[in-house]
């Protein structure tokens, strides 16, 4: 019998009401925004406000403690997401100018920010969270902003990115430190030091199961997963992460940060984050419509000198740092105040970090509010101050004393010719590797069989001995690879072959083998009495010497199955993503795709002459699964050619109109490891008088010049028939092999 419920027997609850208020106020603020052509995450922050208990005008919510529910939810998937964007092979790959750039600013701006807490007589731990919150730009903000001003294909957008990689990573560290500091409620640098520790290890070691098995439950289970199983398999590894990093002391974020950076390096990962996107923007806008909740008209009233005195610290004080860290990272004057000026805000992770300072209950009611303000002021300013980077740039060149251009222009120069990595780095770089990764996973392996598998064996009459012979069993690959892996083979026999440097690989080499054997010493040792102990290594020795091709072979099969999951979403990709590591100045790389119906397909470079029309030189031509670097000139396009062309922002732009609309993809940064820049000075060459293409300097180093430094004026991308001098500085961009053997020659 059905049952007819009347208005006087329903009760709405009061989560279905507010996050229908939230939703729906959100929804008009959005729209008014959009029209505005404003940041949506104002427009959350503006709908928060009136929906909050301060405004009274519309109707407010019933229950916080269910929206900040709600909220915590928001604030798991948009880190999640962000995640999804980061991965950890982004942040290897983004290099010494964004690193640099990016611990100058927040090195400079936790300071400062503290400094200014500390002036206010806010107390140290409100002026520790405050440093913290100004130092982190908005990832978000900044990307939205060039997508609107069509700046993403200049050079210096590069740059700003990979600044904000290395700067989500940081801030990830810095609230496990903040939350180690809150807990302790004093500065510790035994406490911090053993947190960093136990965040590198958590880090290392979700990070490789996650790689060694989620890939490869997502290709397994391909066929099966629909659109709908896929989502939900993905925020079950996001919650099932979030589990383990509040079970070891860690934030939730943290753990669904690090999922998401797991599953971007899979090959499923862009479906993964559209599939992602619109629950992440649902609980993001009400994470942001919470924020806007706590917004106190009364207290920004009282509170309006110091927002408007952090705002200026955030605008001036990024915008220093960030262009002073660009310039001591190599970036040319022009691009390092582009830089600057365009990360001069603070964001999602400041609101995430003020966040946690309210959660621990270590930081004052009026600190949050302040902070959503001037996230507020400086979100309205960004766009402004990348428009006038450019011109603001132009001006200091021009007004600047010259010989401070001068210098700027040489260090950016010299800093371009000694990025080149030495033989010995190499080698250390590859040992400390293989040292850290394979002891953390060696210390993983004994914690987890010490917990698991010996509780279950230990009632037995061998149980010990089971227990000990499992863990050895499952270790006895990575032992190998610890002591006897031979790493950077030909770096080490280079190395070996000078006198001076023969002790030193010899004492790391039995380094690697004494760690092994302690490993192996402490894991008997903990199952039996030293006697035994003693004699279970001796015959593990024996046996370790007996075996080595099968451990050998057993370890590059779990290498290889690691690697290949962790290459897997790059090898599949069509166009191989490169970095602006091959023009000097002001040039960059950017590529284009040569459309179906463009009318240059089938004429060659020599006919369509790009590089007297544009000034651009063509690098590579990709086609189909072959890369053709360096191409010829009598070389032809063909429908769907991706060509890989240098040149400064205003080339690149207008060969980008030149392809009008026969263009697919906007220009995207890339890097191609055979492939270098490399500065060559001309003195005492036998090419001195030639012009460019008598010299042959192109087909001894199948390469190209891009650009030429003749008494402190540059040319870039300079025609065939110059003539070379004597006192030319030459950039030339090709093959890594041929240019040595030139430059020996």
């Amino acid at each position: 019998m059905p049952i007819f419920l009347t208005a006087s027997t329903v009760h709405l609850p009061n989560l279905i009401s507010d996050l229908g208020l939230i939703l729906v106020t959100a929804a008009f603020a959005v729209l008014i925004f959009r029209i505005l052509k404003q940041p949506l995450v104002l427009g959350y922050l503006v709908a928060g406000f009136l929906a909050g208990s301060e405004f009274d005008f519309f109707p407010t919510v019933k229950d916080m403690n269910s929206v900040k529910v709600w909220a915590e939810i928001g604030v798991i998937f948009l880190l999640f997401s962000l995640g999804l964007e980061f991965s950890f092979k982004k942040l290897m790959k983004v290099g010494g100018t964004a690193s640099i750039t990016a611990l100058t600013q927040i090195i400079t701006m936790v300071a400062l920010g503290y400094f200014v807490g500390q002036m206010m007589d806010w107390g140290k731990m409100n002026s520790l969270f405050l440093g913290v919150i100004l130092s982190i730009s908005s990832t978000t903000i900044i990307l939205k902003t060039f997508d609107e001003l069509g700046v993403k294909t200049q050079k210096f957008a590069g740059n700003v990115i990979g600044a904000l990689i290395v700067q989500d990573i940081l801030a990830i560290l810095m609230m496990v430190l903040l939350s180690t500091v809150a807990v302790s409620q004093q500065f510790s640098g035994g406490e911090l030091f053993q947190s960093v520790l136990k965040l590198i290890f958590f880090l290392t070691i979700w990070f490789v199961a996650g790689i060694f098995f989620i890939p490869t439950l997502l290709k397994k289970a391909k066929h099966l997963l629909t659109d709908e199983m896929l989502l939900i398999v993905s925020l079950a590894l996001c919650l099932l992460m979030v589990l383990f990093a509040a079970n070891v002391g860690f934030s939730p974020a943290l753990g669904a940060f690090i999922m998401g950076s797991i599953i971007a390096e899979t090959t499923q990962a862009e479906h993964i984050e559209h599939l992602v996107k619109p629950v992440k923007d649902l609980f993001g806008a009400v994470f942001f419509v919470s924020v806007g909740m706590l917004i106190d008209p009364e207290m920004l009233l009282k509170y309006a000198f110091p927002v408007g005195i952090l705002t200026l610290v955030v605008i001036l004080g990024q915008s220093l740092s960030s262009t002073i860290g660009a310039l001591l990272s190599g970036q040319p004057l022009k691009q390092s105040i582009q830089t600057g000026m365009s990360l001069s805000q603070i964001g999602e992770f400041s609101f995430i970090i003020a966040t946690l300072g309210m959660t621990l209950n270590v930081t004052s009611d009026f600190l949050y509010p302040i902070v959503v303000a001037v996230s507020a002021i400086t979100t309205f300013t960004t766009p402004f101050m990348v428009k006038f980077s450019t011109p603001l740039s132009i001006f200091l060149e021009k007004k600047l004393p010259r010989r401070w251009v001068k210098k700027i222009e040489r260090y950016s120069a010299n800093t371009e010719a000694i990025k080149s990595v030495s033989t010995w780095q190499i080698v250390l770089k590859a040992y400390l590797t293989q040292v850290i990764i394979h002891s953390i996973i060696i210390v993983a392996i004994i914690l987890l069989s010490s917990k698991y598998i010996l509780p279950l064996v230990e009632d037995s009459r061998f149980g010990n001995a089971i227990a000990a012979l499992i863990t050895v069993v499952i270790l006895s690959p990575f032992l190998w690879a610890l002591s006897l892996r031979r790493v950077a083979v030909e770096q080490v026999q280079e190395l070996m072959q000078v006198r001076k440097y023969q002790g030193p690989i010899i004492v790391l080499v039995f380094f690697r083998i004494a760690l092994s054997l302690f490993y192996m010493g402490f894991v008997l040792n903990e199952f039996f009495s030293p006697v035994i102990a003693i004699i279970a290594l001796v015959v593990g020795i024996v046996s370790y010497i007996l075996f080595p091709k099968r451990l050998h072979a057993f370890y590059n099969k779990i290498e290889g199955h690691f690697l290949k999951n962790f290459n897997d979403r790059e090898i599949t990709k069509q166009a191989n993503k490169r970095q602006n590591v091959l023009s000097p100045w002001d040039g960059h790389m950017a590529d284009f795709i040569i459309a179906k119906e463009s009318n240059l397909a089938g004429k060659t470079l020599e006919e369509l002459k790009i590089r007297e029309q544009f000034g651009i030189n063509i690098a590579a031509i990709k086609r189909g699964d072959v890369t053709i670097n360096i191409p010829i000139r009598t070389e032809r396009l063909f429908p769907g050619d991706e060509i890989n062309v240098i040149g400064t922002d205003e080339q690149v732009k207008l060969f980008k109109n030149y392809l009008d609309k026969h263009e697919i993809d906007e220009p995207e940064a890339f890097i191609k490891e055979d492939i270098i820049l490399q500065q060559l000075e001309l003195k005492n060459r036998v090419c001195i008088g030639k012009s460019i293409r008598e010299s042959q300097i192109r087909e001894k180093t199948h390469g190209i010049i891009v650009g030429i430094e003749r008494n402190g004026k540059r040319i870039l991308n300079p025609e065939s028939h110059w003539i070379l001098e004597s006192d030319d500085i030459l950039w030339i961009a090709g093959d890594r092999k041929k240019i040595n053997e030139f430059l020996k020659g």
